[in-house]
């Protein structure tokens, strides 16, 4: 270091300090700021780390959804329309809806996607409306018919899908239909017989044979077995015969309307024994012609 420089080091140094903040000045600055100021920086320290713990501990939703509900837009009511088959119960457990929701944070396309996979729901809409209710709108697939394959039997729809396995009392008019294949030809046995409505009320189920046609098991335990064609023109001639002889009131088992040209009829073995004993051993066919 030259002479010059060590001279003017001091100096340098002394300026510094001359224009360094004096410390009791700045503790009179600070003297000068409200009171409250020190409450409110505590304060704002312990609101952040609550939120801090809140967000770190997975709270923050449900804190979110007590405050919005606080403040009056809390799910306080759910409107329903369009469900039959279905329970409200089964519809409020869908929509997840615990005490404390809020409406602003329900998800609504979460809680329509639950609906939708609910066995009875075609369709389903879920709206909010502000401040505090949810409207559900369900439309519902229709009961079209029992279908029967083994020991399992199903509600199906007109298209012969199936809608749920659970089938009690309440589905007890709807035809049931059997075998493989039975589910999607039941609207062709439905509609054959609402052309006889005094034969529909006694048939208990209809059987798929083959693929091709139909039998008919009466409530009675009488076997009808229909032609694969002219199935219409079969039914209106039973319905007609019943009427002129009371043939389904007979003590029969079976009637075979395949042939065009006749009728056949097989009788219980009670009825066939006697009708044995009656002929003396003839007639024991137990076949019958149309006019008889």
């Amino acid at each position: 270091m030259t002479p010059l420089e060590a001279e003017l080091a001091p100096r340098g140094r002394g300026v510094a300090r001359l224009h360094r903040q004096p410390v009791w000045r700045s503790a009179g600055r600070l003297a000068e700021l409200p009171r409250w100021t020190g409450s409110a920086a505590a304060l704002g320290f312990l609101t952040l780390t609550i939120g801090y713990g809140i967000v770190i501990g997975g709270h923050g939703r449900m804190v979110s959804e007590a405050l919005l509900s606080a403040a009056g837009f809390g799910v306080e009511a759910v409107k329903l329309s369009g469900q039959r088959e279905i329970n409200e119960f089964q519809i409020l457990e869908a929509l997840e809806i615990h005490e404390g929701s809020s409406l602003a944070l329900f998800d609504a396309a979460a809680a329509r996607e639950r609906l939708s996979r609910m066995a009875w729901v075609k369709n389903a809409s879920v709206m909010k409306l502000y401040p505090s209710t949810l409207q559900i709108n369900i439309e519902e697939r229709v009961p079209y018919a029992l279908w029967q394959r083994g020991d399992l039997v199903s509600i199906v729809n007109e298209a012969g899908d199936v809608i749920t396995d659970e089938v009690d009392g309440r589905y007890a008019n709807l035809l049931l239909v059997v075998n493989h294949g039975a589910q999607r030809r039941a609207g062709e046995i439905n509609t054959a017989l609402d052309k006889v409505p005094e034969l529909r009320p006694r048939v208990r189920a209809a059987f798929l044979i083959s693929d091709r046609r139909w039998d008919l098991q009466l409530e009675n335990g009488i076997s009808i077995r229909l032609p694969q064609e002219n199935m219409d023109a079969a039914l209106a001639d039973i319905v007609s015969m019943d009427k002129e002889n009371g043939l389904l009131s007979r003590d029969i088992v079976a009637i075979d309307m395949r042939l065009p040209d006749r009728v056949s009829v097989r009788l219980s073995d009670e009825a066939a024994e006697q009708r044995k004993i009656m002929t003396g051993g003839r007639g024991g066919t137990g076949k019958k012609e149309r006019d008889t």
